[in-house]
């Protein structure tokens, strides 16, 4: 795995800080790698999830520090959403 997508599990872990995450949640970064969020925690994988949210990594990392809020990047496209929506918007109050 990608030092990217392992620096994410820790950055994510924070901010979850120690509340588990109601659903399931991939962040699919391409050839990086992807992440898991679940009521588990934070972990690399590819699990099949409630949702998938794909971006490239740049994108990502501007979403993650708060440069970029989850919802614009869906909708200028530099995000897509596969599966549940609703888990997906949770997951964006998590990343706020």
């Amino acid at each position: 795995m990608s030092d990217t997508v392992t620096a994410a599990v820790e950055a994510l872990t924070e901010k979850l800080g120690g509340e588990a995450f109601d659903g399931s949640a991939k962040f699919s970064l391409g050839d990086e790698g992807s992440l898991i969020i679940d009521a588990d925690g934070v972990r690399i994988g590819d699990d099949d999830t409630d949702v998938t949210l794909s971006a490239d990594v740049e994108t990502f990392k501007e979403i993650l520090s708060g440069e970029l809020n989850p919802t614009a990047a869906f909708m200028s496209g530099k995000l897509s959403v596969d599966g549940d929506m609703s888990a997906a918007m949770r997951l964006a109050s998590v990343l706020a």
